[in-house]
């Protein structure tokens, strides 16, 4: 029987339809000529417990794009994770230095950018002090941007920060500490996006009169860099250099009280978080409160945001910890905390 023209239209239609069902069953990187993705190693079935845990751990195949620069070794980032210790107030003026420098920081391995540095060190300097302690910030500008130091918290209004220090200029700050609680500084010169993207911003530690119980302590700082000048980040990590608690963990003694100082001081994204594998932690948002406000296992935190986080890791063994943003956690904002 002769087909009519448009059975032919309805037959082709047909079969065009199906050899697309077919090619959909192929491979993706076949059909799209894509290369074959790499296989990572299987995951360690059981964490090593020993004494030398967390030395040049590789994890669970780290993508080495997002891994630390190879001369990177284990305590060199000790400074910018280890806060100083708890100290009564007193009726002296405390000096802080927090100077700033322009430098080239290689946030992952092969990946260089051009930041800004209070301290020479991005994040800057861990600022510490008890509830009214009087502090004098001076910052040098040694770049030839204009940069202020603003911080979070309570204190006189002449004393924000708001001004502009041009290059080889000077300035000098006086505030009193408080509230008790976390908070961050940071350099509030527009753009900011640019300012805080480039590595502008730090810590302070306000501490109570009575000091919180003993603990092993640490601060985290997630931060974000964009690369490629794009105003999306390529890169995230914690204090400065992605995938370096990847590969050298923090170490703490089993059982032993644990507190983490969480701070959020990435641009161009709208939020991030905190999970903790394998545990649950005690939350003090902000830490202005001395009673937790909740217990979980994860914390979200927009811009600028803060907590701190206490737990004990009841077992010897390796604890992970990530953003739950897939994104971050994937190109370098994976870490471990590893109970000894």
């Amino acid at each position: 029987m002769p087909l009519r023209r448009r059975d032919l239209f309805r037959f082709g239609s047909l079969g065009g339809a199906v050899g697309l069902l077919g090619a959909l069953t192929l491979p993706a990187q076949k059909l799209f000529g894509a290369k074959e993705a790499q296989k990572l190693p299987d995951a360690p079935l059981e964490a090593d417990c020993s004494a030398d845990a967390g030395k040049g751990f590789t994890g669970v195949g780290y993508v080495a794009q997002y891994a630390p620069p190879n001369y990177l070794a284990a305590g060199s980032r000790d400074a910018l994770h280890t806060p100083p210790a708890w100290s009564p107030r007193s009726d002296e003026i405390r000096a802080v230095d927090l100077s700033v420098v322009e430098t080239t920081l290689e946030v992952a391995g092969g990946q260089n950018m051009r930041v800004w540095a209070y301290g020479g060190s991005v994040p800057g300097p861990i600022v510490r002090a008890t509830v009214g302690q009087r502090l004098r910030i001076g910052m040098s500008n040694h770049s030839g941007t204009a940069h202020s130091v603003h911080f979070h918290g309570a204190h006189d209004v002449l004393q924000d920060g708001l001004g502009r220090v041009t290059g080889n200029a000077a300035v000098s700050y006086e505030i009193e500490a408080g509230p008790v609680g976390l908070h961050p500084y940071h350099c509030h010169v527009p753009p900011y996006s640019w300012h805080l993207g480039k590595g502008m911003y730090g810590t302070m530690i306000v501490d109570p009169v009575k000091p919180r119980p003993a603990a092993h302590e640490f601060v985290l700082c997630l931060c974000g860099f964009d690369v490629d000048g794009d105003g999306r980040n390529e890169v995230y990590a914690w204090n400065g250099v992605a995938g370096y608690y990847e590969r050298f963990p923090l170490k703490v003694p089993a059982g032993e009280l644990v507190r983490i100082y969480l701070l959020n001081m990435v641009e161009h994204d709208p939020i991030a978080s905190f999970h903790l594998h394998a545990q649950t932690f005690d939350l003090y948002r902000s830490g202005t409160s001395l009673t937790p406000h909740e217990h979980t296992d994860i914390v979200s935190l927009g811009p600028a945001e803060r907590a701190i986080l206490e737990f004990r890791l009841p077992r010897r063994g390796r604890y992970m910890f990530h953003p739950h943003q897939s994104r971050m956690a994937e190109r370098g904002a994976m870490g471990w905390i590893v109970a000894i």
